[in-house]
């Protein structure tokens, strides 16, 4: 039992000596004090970078050697101290006002539920989208040369084909990567061409060229996503503290609707 719990303590004092990056004077500096610090970024120590590991230590390190100094130098008895002191402790207050009363707002499902019927089509939909490839050239002929090679091609060699002659003839800068133009919904590109592009359906070309003030495209769909709605469940809980803060924000001018204020 004896051994036991001796074996116990050495693990817990090891993880503890391995949470320590630093002594400062004697004075431990822990991955959980740096990691405090990056909450805000949503990184923590063992996330970033080696280089940018000791950067931030460093700067912990300097903030420890500068309080110290601070501390020891008894300018906490100083007058300039306390009434910066007294400064502060009005914003810490109000402050910690302010996140006890957000948590204490609650918000319902139901709640929830209204908003998200209520601002559907506004906030929550999703719009039609198409990955798609093109190849642009400025003559007419040569785009319905090109086209008539498409046809030609199997099915299942058909994308690979297009990426080749998008490489080899496409005069747009996307033609150096195949023709490719990634995902986009409708109102990214000129009418002409987007007319064209969402009337296809996935793994085919345009049979005739589409015409615009670049040239002559040949498109091509290499995938398609329906529109639709976010589902409520994806959404709930950011609807939740959207809603709370604005009910935070609605106490907040409530506050100053009751309140005797004079202008000067």
């Amino acid at each position: 039992m004896k051994k036991l719990i001796l074996g116990s303590l050495i693990v817990a004092s090891s993880l503890f000596a391995n949470d320590v990056l630093a002594v400062v004077n004697g004075e431990n500096v822990t991955k959980a004090q740096i990691n405090e610090l990056l909450a805000s970024q949503n990184l923590t120590y063992d996330k970033l970078p080696p280089q940018y590991q000791r950067m931030v230590l460093d700067k912990v390190i300097t903030n420890a050697l500068l309080i110290q100094k601070a501390e020891n130098s008894g300018v906490e008895k100083t007058a300039l101290y306390k009434q910066i002191l007294a400064k502060r402790k009005k914003q810490i207050a109000m402050e910690v006002f302010l996140k006890q009363k957000l948590n204490s707002i609650k918000i319902t499902d139901v709640e929830a539920k209204q908003f998200y019927d209520k601002n559907k089509d506004l906030m929550f939909k999703k719009p039609q989208e198409v990955k798609a490839r093109h190849i642009l050239v400025k003559d007419e002929k040569q785009a319905k040369d090109l086209i008539n090679q498409l046809k030609n091609v199997p099915q299942s060699q058909l994308e690979t084909k297009f990426i080749q002659l998008a490489k080899k003839y496409s005069k747009g800068p996307s033609g150096k990567d195949g023709g490719e133009l990634g995902w986009f919904g409708k109102g990214k590109m000129i009418p002409a061409f987007e007319k064209v592009a969402f009337s296809l359906k996935k793994g085919e070309f345009s049979l005739e060229p589409v015409k615009t003030r670049f040239g002559y495209h040949i498109i091509y769909i290499e995938d398609k996503k329906d529109g639709g709605y976010i589902p409520f469940d994806a959404v709930k809980d950011k609807i939740k503290q959207q809603l709370k803060l604005k009910k935070l924000r609605d106490y907040i001018n409530s506050i100053k609707t009751d309140a005797k204020i004079e202008y000067k």
